[in-house]
């Protein structure tokens, strides 16, 4: 537990080769989660023997929802599209993508924004396919209490450094972590009763 700052760790861990850490199933948090990169990687599906394929995250400078599907519009040229009860709890300003498919031109228009969970879409000719995606941003509780901030002044004590100072062509010394990192690495190749910045607790 660390409760003394906004730079305080509760665990921190660091490797210059492999992993800093290994989680071998799911892993929950409650808070926000800051990453520099990130995706997921499996067995590749053509040669899972030999390969492994990596995809990365879609980002945003805002919390999105986005929600997708496909609807054929009917004799009428419309077409209802449910979406879950939950929708309008969980997001607001909507934001909608709809592309025709099929191999005749045709239009397609959200003629009905969201209401009651639902929206409907209208195209000029009668059963067109639509592949339709509609984006939210979230207002759950969780969300309105933890606004997402983009941009933000770096604490004093961070000031100055770099969180990855080799993509700037700077020494690793003016790196964060450089003096945890550091007093870590001492620890280990002189060790000692007591652990680098922990009191002895005898």
């Amino acid at each position: 537990m660390a409760d003394n700052g906004p730079g305080a760790k509760g665990i921190w861990g660091k490797a210059e080769k492999g992993y800093a850490g290994w989680f071998s199933g799911r892993v929950y948090v409650t808070g926000w989660l800051y990453k520099a990169g990130g995706g997921f990687q499996i067995g590749h599906p053509l040669d899972p023997e030999n390969r492994y394929l990596r995809h990365s995250y879609v980002e945003s400078d805002q919390q999105l929802n986005v929600y997708s599907g496909t609807v054929v519009t009917g004799s009428d040229g419309t077409a209802v599209v449910e979406l879950p009860d939950y929708f309008e709890e969980l997001n607001h300003d909507f934001r909608y993508q709809l592309t025709v498919i099929g191999p005749e031109f045709a239009q397609a228009i959200v003629s009905q924004e969201v209401s009651d969970n639902r929206f409907t879409v209208k195209t000029d000719r009668p059963e067109v396919k639509v592949s339709w995606q509609v984006s939210g941003v979230r207002q759950d509780r969780y969300a309105r209490a933890n606004p997402f901030s983009t941009e933000e002044e770096k604490p004093e004590d961070e000031r100055g450094k770099y969180l990855h100072p080799q993509a700037w062509d700077q020494p690793e010394e003016n790196g964060i972590d450089y003096e945890q990192w550091a007093a870590l690495r001492d620890y280990n190749e002189h060790p000692t009763p007591v652990p680098p910045d922990l009191p002895d607790k005898k």
